[in-house]
Parts: C-alpha cells; structure tokens; sequence
C-alpha cells in the first residue's frame, strides 16, 4: 500500500522546515530565517515507531497575501493538504496566536484531515511555557509544544501522529501477483505501454508531456502470471517542474516505486538516454526494485541495420553502468514489437529479487572465490571472511561475518557480488553486501 503522507504547513517562518529536517534525520529543507524560502513542496521518507511514512515540507502559508509568489506558495501548500493523510499544523509559540494562524487553522478545518496542532520554539526544557495555552483558542485541541530546533516534544507529537494514521489498506492482491511501477522521463510511452497491455484505452494517451497526473493500477492476467502494471506520472528535472499538480505527481510516482516488486525504466529510443533517466533509474536502483530498462519507440528509429540493436545496447550498458544487472529489452508501445516477451522478463527478474540461497551454498562459492583471489591486506594483516550468510529478499541482502571490516575495501565486496551473480544469477536485481566484525577474541 502506499505510504501515509504527513504535510507539515503552516504560515511563514515558525520552523517548517527546521522540523522536517529533524523529522526525516537530514538537512532537506533550505532553512532561513526569511519568509518564504520553502517554495516547493519537499518530501522524504520518514520513520517512527515502526511506522513508515512520507512527510511533506511545504511553503508558508498567507491566506490573504496577494503576492503572486506567496499565491503560488498558498497553492502548493493547498495540494499537498488536500493528498495528506495527516497535517501538522505548526505555529511559533513567540509570536503568539496570529490572525494569520486563526486563517489558516480555519483552512484546515473544511478540509476534513486529522491535525496536529505544533507550537514550536518551546526551547528550554522542564515546564510548558504558559504561552502555549492561548493555542487552544484555534479550536484543533491540544497542542504539542516542541522544539524543531532540539528535537524536544517531537517524540509525543509523532506518537499522536501515527495514531492518526488511516487503517492499512492491504492491496487486494496475492502474494503471487508481481507489481509492476512504470517509470521514466514525461512522454516515454509509459501509458501508451498500459494500454498496449490492457488492450483498451485504460489510461489517458496524449503527446503532451504530463497527461498522467496520478498512479493507476491495471490488472493483467496471462500465462506467465498475474501482473498489476502501476502507471505512475511520468519524472522529469525538478527545475522543470512548473505547474503545481505535477510536484505531487512526482511524490506518487516514487510510491508507486515503493509498492512494486519490479520496475520497467521507459526509455524513450529517439531521444536516447539523458541524466534525468540515471535519476529514474537511481531512485528504484535505491529501494532495492528488480529493474528491466525498456527502450520504447524502436520502431520510429530511422536507418537501423542488423547491428544498430547491438550498438545501442552498448551505450545503454555505459550509461547504466551503476546498474550492470540490469536487462534491456527494446519494444515498441505503439506496434506491439516485443512487448509479449516483456512479461516474461518481469517475472524471471521478480523472482530473482525474491531469490533466497542456503548458507551452505554461499559458502561454497564464498571458498572458491577466496581460493582464485585472496583477500586483501594492509601492514601484514589479511582479511579473513568467516563466513556469509544471505539475511533478507528483495534485495537479496548477504552479510560477510570477517575479522576486520576496514579491509574490506569495495573492489572485493563487487568481486564475490560478481561470483554469487555468475553462480545463481540474480538478474535485474540490486545486491546488498552488509559487513559485521566479528569480536577479535572470539574471531
């Protein structure tokens, strides 16, 4: 299922973005003591209790500013409101109650969404500032007085948060159905693909870039298996993202990632492959999605011979080269060309991503690797790798028990991931290599 989304709004310059930085555990957020420095919406993933989540920086909020600028930032705040699940409401605890937060709090109340009422900059420690009281006056109930700056009172404010948080509505769909998100740059042919697929005009089909605003699902049962194919909006540079939906749309495209199991990466054949589409790909390459790299509109390149398939492959191979596992599979959206046997790759490479492997196994190949290349060392110390062992799916994620860690360097991590990959496989899928150090007593 997707993740809750949690918007932080409020108006300009009480600590927005000073708490989405402490919420998400990194500086994201621009933040300065300047009104509306946070234009966009910003989002990331976030983690409490158990309990995942995406929260959504947004800009100060001026119910009744008639700057064209301040408009726009009223807008954004107003989209990402209307697709949260909750919102916290934050206000400067100095400032007092303003009619500005008297607005805005009105705003929030018609739009029907749980809120959470943050009076922010209650700095010092021990007991509440009488200030905080007069928050009540919003009507939103009790307000949690915190820090953004500290971290104080956040803990309580996420613990009233996740409560809010609506039922999980589990997918209705078996274990054994493979999610598919669609992915790429705008105008790659993603929903041209669906309704290839479908058969029918399942999703809206348009030469304008953008046409496809949210996630949609499309049931696919054939032979190979049950497939829900997910077109997302399509990604594109963030300096070109001007009109408001198509911020929230990137966000939904991301957690269409996030519920798949595989990843079709759209490339478009004539524009060939450009930074945006390493970000695409990066992104799924990041969250640990089995990946097939899909170049769409073979049949609008012009002049090809018998070895033009061949070629571009080799520069796709370069350009992918953070993702060497990565297949490539060249169709056409529009005719049909080879989109048959997309489905079988889909599944070969989702079951790759599920693929688990027996400690005996690994270890075998573990010692016949470390017999053709010894492990390196440093100043008469060698490394020595106990054993490996495979710790979870999807990615398949292995862990190397070794005697210390700093010899480890990368090169021989890729090494025995290369010797695994040549034993089992795993095409089109990421592998995580995690190192523990062994006590060296025990060791």
């Amino acid at each position: 299922m997707p993740l809750p989304v949690v918007a932080v709004v409020g108006r300009p310059n009480v600590g927005k973005s000073t708490l989405f930085n402490k919420l998400v555990g990194a500086r994201i957020s621009i933040v300065e003591d300047t009104p509306g420095v946070t234009r966009d919406r910003i989002y990331s993933r976030c983690e409490w209790r158990g309990h995942k989540f995406m929260v959504v920086d947004t800009g100060g909020i001026e119910p009744k500013e008639d700057d064209k600028m301040l408009t726009l930032m009223r807008r954004q705040a107003e989209i990402a409101i209307s697709h949260a699940d909750v919102i916290v409401l934050v206000c400067d605890v100095r400032a007092g109650v303003t009619a500005n937060d008297y607005a805005v709090a009105d705003m929030l109340q018609k739009s029907g969404k749980p809120i959470i009422l943050a009076v922010n900059k209650c700095d010092t420690l021990g007991e509440t500032p009488l200030d905080v009281y007069e928050f009540y006056n919003l009507g939103l109930g009790d307000p949690f007085p915190i820090s953004s700056v500290h971290g104080h009172g956040t803990g309580d404010m996420l613990d009233e948060v996740v409560k809010l948080f609506p039922e999980e509505d589990i997918d209705d769909y078996d274990e054994t159905d493979i999610k598919v998100a669609v992915i790429g740059k705008p105008n790659a042919g993603k929903s041209s693909l669906i309704n290839r697929i479908a058969g029918e005009e399942r999703v809206i089909v348009s030469d304008i870039a953008g046409t496809t605003r949210d996630a949609t699902d499309t049931i696919i049962d054939r032979e190979e298996g049950r497939f829900v194919f997910i077109d997302t909006a399509g990604i594109r540079r963030k300096s070109k993202i001007t009109e408001k939906i198509e911020h929230y749309s990137v966000l939904r495209a991301y957690m269409a990632v996030d519920r798949a199991d595989v990843c079709v990466i759209m490339i478009d054949a004539v524009e060939g492959f450009t930074e945006q589409d390493s970000k695409v790909a990066g992104y799924a390459h990041e969250q640990g999605k089995g990946c097939i790299v899909a170049v769409n509109k073979w049949d609008a390149v012009e002049n090809k011979t018998d070895k033009t398939m061949q070629e571009y492959q080799k520069k796709l191979e370069q350009d992918f080269s953070f993702m060497s596992y990565v297949p490539f599979i060249f169709i056409s959206a529009k005719t049909g060309q080879r989109v048959d046997k997309l489905f079988g790759m889909i599944k070969n490479v989702a079951e790759q991503n599920a693929m688990r492997i027996t400690t005996g196994m690994l270890n075998d190949v573990l010692a016949y690797a470390v017999a053709r290349v010894q492990p390196p060392s440093d100043k008469g110390k060698r490394l020595k790798i106990y054993y490996m062992t495979q710790a979870s799916t999807k990615p398949p994620t292995f862990v190397c028990f070794v005697n210390r860690a700093d010899l480890f360097h990368f090169s021989y991590q890729r090494y025995l991931e290369n010797q695994i990959r040549e034993t089992f496989g795993l095409s089109g899928t990421p592998v995580r290599m995690i190192v523990r150090e062994r006590d060296r007593k025990d060791a």
